[in-house]
C-alpha cells in the first residue's frame, strides 16, 4: 500500500469518526489542526466542552489496537496544539482529549484518553 492509499484510508477514517461525534451532539469546529510540529486530527465541541480526537485506523489486529498506537511524543504534541488553539480562541470551558480506535468492524471512542 504506498502513502496515498494510507492517507485516504486515514481520511475516511476522519470522516467516519466525524459522522460518529455529530451523532454524540458535538459539532466539528476544525480538523487537521496544525500546529509547529503537531496535528490535531478532529476539535470537536458542544456548549460545554471542547474535545481534541486523536484518530487512530488499522485495517487488523495483528500488532494490536489502534488506540495503543498514540506514542507519548505524540499525545504531547496534540497537547500542545490544543494548547495553541485554546488560547487563540479564549476558551474558559471543558476540555479532554479523545481517541477515536477504528478498525474494519468497529469504532471505539476513548473518553479523557490523556492529558
Amino acid at each position: 500500500m504506498d502513502k496515498s492509499d494510507k492517507h485516504s484510508l486515514g481520511l475516511r477514517a476522519e470522516d467516519r469518526a466525524c459522522v460518529f461525534l455529530n451523532a454524540q451532539g458535538f459539532e466539528i469546529v476544525e480538523r487537521n489542526y496544525r500546529y509547529k510540529r503537531g496535528e490535531i486530527d478532529i476539535i470537536a465541541s458542544n456548549q460545554e466542552m471542547m474535545i481534541f480526537v486523536e484518530v487512530k485506523y488499522r485495517s487488523n489486529l495483528s500488532y494490536g489496537n489502534p488506540e495503543d498506537f498514540v506514542s507519548e511524543n505524540q499525545k504531547r504534541l496534540v497537547i500542545e496544539s490544543a494548547d495553541n488553539f485554546l488560547h487563540n480562541i479564549n476558551w474558559k470551558k471543558n476540555i479532554r482529549f479523545d481517541i477515536i480506535a477504528i478498525n474494519s468492524d468497529s469504532l471505539e471512542h476513548f473518553t479523557d484518553a490523556f492529558y
